[in-house]
């Protein structure tokens, strides 16, 4: 999720030292993948460069990360976000469910790192391969909102109008990253995500005169 992500519940079970390891290891390639970008570019920055600064084997990148723009985009966050979904209160109007978990991955993210926020949501924008990317990842992200909805309402997950609103959701977030990067990350995030949410929900309403 650009720009968006959520902490894991308190109570879920801590990851095993396996999982841990694996976290880890993603974790180390991100980061040396972002301060690669940084100091040279998203374009003159290679595997080799992110697996040696990041003290792996290109392999080891590669079993991680398919390509290199899956290391900018990718994280921990869709499937908790999923679970956050499912905790919601039953009796809680979907809008409000998917709202509330949506703005708080999105404070959630920039909080934790602003900067690493504006580095991913302006490669998306200057980068035509992690644009093309985020397009074919979002199948995922919506995949698993079609999940989430289809416990929710009681609906066939594989419908038209459960696949039209999961992807809806999925493109409003990326097009809100789009929106804050090109200009020039001015303004809140999260702000921006409820202006979207707001058209998602009600449509575009009437244009002021």
């Amino acid at each position: 999720m650009t720009a968006a992500r959520i902490s894991p519940p308190a109570d879920r079970p801590r990851p095993g030292l396996r999982e841990r390891k694996k976290i880890k290891t993603r974790e180390a390639i991100r980061a040396a993948t972002y301060a690669l970008v940084e100091e040279q570019g998203y374009d003159a920055t290679t595997i080799d460069q992110i697996a040696e600064r990041a003290e792996v084997s290109p392999s080891t990148v590669f079993r991680y990360f398919p390509t290199k723009e899956d290391i900018v985009l990718t994280d921990e966050y869709d499937l908790v976000l999923a679970e956050e979904l499912r905790a919601r209160p039953k009796d809680e109007a979907w809008t409000d469910s998917i709202r509330h978990i949506m703005l708080a991955a999105a404070r959630t993210g920039i909080k934790d790192d602003f900067e690493v926020a504006k580095l991913r949501t302006r490669l998306l924008v200057d980068v035509p391969a992690v644009r093309s990317r985020m397009m074919e990842s979002m199948s995922v992200t919506g995949r698993l909102l079609c999940g989430a909805i289809a416990e929710r309402t009681g609906r066939d997950p594989d419908s038209l109008e459960v696949r039209v609103h999961a992807m809806s959701l999925a493109g409003g977030l990326m097009e809100t990253s789009l929106y804050w990067a090109e200009n020039g990350h001015q303004g809140d995030f999260p702000a921006l995500l409820d202006r979207a949410l707001d058209v998602l929900q009600h449509g575009l309403g009437e244009e002021d005169s």
